[in-house]
């Protein structure tokens, strides 16, 4: 998969803390978990897959 074809992936403040393989991610695409970090964007991406992650605005990964 090419960044143009992995989906980004918009969380809320209920699904921090954030990790990848999300729950509605398939079975066949998972890897070992792992906790992301945003960056001061609000953004994240897996190191295993490249998903793409971000915080809907008005969500702060630092409060939880």
């Amino acid at each position: 998969m090419t960044e143009k074809t992995i989906p980004v992936v918009e969380l809320q403040a209920k699904d921090l803390p954030a990790y990848c393989p999300n729950p509605a991610m398939p079975l066949w695409s998972s890897h070992p978990r792992v906790f992301l970090d945003f960056d001061h964007h609000g953004e994240a991406k897996c190191p295993y897959c490249g998903t793409q992650y971000k915080l809907a605005p008005g969500v702060e990964p630092g409060h939880h």
